[in-house]
């Protein structure tokens, strides 16, 4: 059997299920309509260091949401493909505690679709890491499944344990602006075994969600203690002001 008629054969016991309410789809990795309508992609104007929705249509222009002018951010640039809401948190939910591993390939190729445009010749991909005490616990870093998938789709090359989470930090969830950044403030460094594969070049992180940038800050800071290039991060989904 021909791989195309084994292909044909798989989809007809299996077929291509909506990631997120299991209705049949054209295509594996898909939405259906719905689940799409209510799935908040982020697209025109946007803050060009986390990537916020922002009001009106100045697309393509330079611009800062409030709170990256009131807080400085240790990076370059970000980008976010989806507003942690309606069918987006749920599906960030699922890759995350939910063992729903499959969703890091469609949610990479959203990713990649929303860092168009950065400056990212000759970067490298590393995922923000987990503490070694919560990845035994949870079996997996979804930012790393997330991470791995986006050099897939770009071609840059991907470091996944280029930092390390030195320190074992609390659930942020619930916590204040001030307490998230206090929390994970020096939380991470560069692996001393890989900090030479940043040296002088930029850098991509990713992180399955962006709140405040408390962790994104915290391993943008470590990347440029160890002689990184300029840091951009990506994260699937932001939290709105108004989420």
């Amino acid at each position: 059997m021909g791989q195309v008629s084994l292909q044909t054969a798989v989809s007809l016991v299996y077929p291509p299920r909506c990631l997120g309410c299991g209705g049949q789809v054209d295509s594996d990795f898909g939405l259906c309509g719905p689940c799409w309508g209510q799935t908040p992609f982020i697209g025109g104007a946007i803050c060009d260091c986390c990537g916020a929705p922002l009001p009106g249509d100045a697309e393509g222009d330079v611009l800062k949401c409030d709170d990256c002018m009131i807080t400085p951010r240790p990076w370059t640039s970000g980008r976010c493909a989806l507003l942690y809401q309606d069918n987006a948190r749920r599906l960030v939910l699922a890759l995350k505690h939910g063992d729903r591993q499959e969703i890091a390939e469609p949610a990479a190729r959203w990713l990649a679709r929303a860092i168009e445009g950065l400056p990212l010749q000759n970067a490298i991909i590393a995922p923000v890491p987990l503490h070694w005490m919560r990845l035994l616990k949870r079996r997996y870093n979804q930012s790393a499944l997330l991470a791995q998938a986006l050099a897939r789709h770009t071609g840059l090359p991907v470091c996944p344990d280029l930092l390390q989470r030195q320190k074992r930090t609390k659930s942020l969830d619930g916590l204040t602006k001030e307490l998230r950044f206090t929390s994970v403030k020096g939380a991470m460094r560069a692996h001393p075994r890989r900090r030479h594969r940043m040296a002088g070049r930029p850098v991509l992180l990713v992180d399955d969600v962006l709140t405040s940038g408390a962790t994104l800050s915290s391993a943008a800071d470590a990347c440029l203690a160890a002689g990184s290039g300029p840091v951009f991060v990506t994260a699937l989904a932001r939290v709105a002001k108004d989420a």
